[in-house]
């Protein structure tokens, strides 16, 4: 049943053509025949800075915007994230505590059916990086905004300088993140996100002791790669990074997708 819903939420997302008619973008660079030239250099900031602003998918579609497998990794790279299985591409998994793998094994028991992803909620900053949904980055000297289309999800991300509250901010579904350049790498830090998140569908949890470090590089144009890495005591017993790869979908934009718009099957779950 998770599967399916999983399934149904993903159909969610039909064709561009559907909503807005097809419109070519005149700064995007075009090979000969048209095309978005995907290899290109990556855009700038006005302060020189990469600028990761675009429409981003995770997987490459065979046609339209669904199907297709993950964007996958270039040379030497941290195991490549999985939506529905975090660890699948980890030689040894996850390195999880006692009490974490017990609760990833309950919400297994449970077949997923609390995930928030299933019922409509904000789900886990990881889940929003492998969905088959795009997402859009709008960026500026300051600021770094990521629009989910999945359940119509709003990340903040700042890049003007201040530092993460240290004054036990209340949890957040997305928590706070505050970024700065290491050369041509954003590196963002998160903390204060919620208690009970799920970073996959199998749940493997993260917790409100968590501390999350993604490091976004834009090697080409059409290319962005973000390495994540989980620092959080509670459930893990170490550290650990993946990588997630986006594609530019240059000519792409959002749709607007309310999970709970109609929404008849999460009282079906069991």
């Amino acid at each position: 049943m998770r599967r399916l819903l999983l399934a149904l939420t993903c159909m969610g997302s039909v064709t561009l053509s559907a909503q807005w008619a097809p419109f070519v973008r005149q700064e995007v660079p075009r090979t000969a025949d048209g095309k978005p030239d995907l290899g290109a250099p990556p855009p700038r900031l006005p302060n020189g800075r990469i600028d990761f602003s675009g429409t981003w998918e995770s997987r490459i579609p065979p046609s339209g915007r669904l199907g297709g497998p993950m964007v996958p990794n270039i040379g030497d790279a941290p195991p490549l994230a999985a939506f529905a299985n975090l660890a699948q591409n980890m030689k040894d998994g996850l390195p999880l505590t006692p009490w974490g793998a017990e609760v990833r094994r309950q919400r297994m028991a449970s077949n997923s059916k609390d995930n928030p992803d299933a019922n409509c909620l904000p789900i886990g900053f990881m889940q929003l990086h492998t969905h088959s949904q795009p997402r859009k980055i709008v960026q500026t000297n300051n600021d770094l905004v990521i629009m989910y289309e999945s359940n119509d999800g709003l990340r903040n991300i700042f890049t003007d300088g201040r530092p993460l509250p240290a004054n036990d901010p209340q949890p957040w579904w997305y928590g706070y993140s505050a970024g700065k350049y290491d050369g041509d790498t954003l590196v963002v830090e998160t903390i204060g996100l919620r208690d009970d998140g799920w970073l996959d569908v199998n749940g493997a949890p993260f917790t409100s002791a968590a501390k999350v470090t993604e490091r976004f590089r834009r090697p080409t144009y059409g290319r962005i790669e973000i390495d994540i890495t989980v620092d959080d005591t509670k459930a893990y017993t170490r550290p650990w990074t993946v990588r997630v790869n986006w594609r530019l979908g240059a000519d792409e934009e959002l749709i607007e997708f309310v999970c709970n718009e109609n929404e008849r099957d999460a009282k079906r779950l069991r």
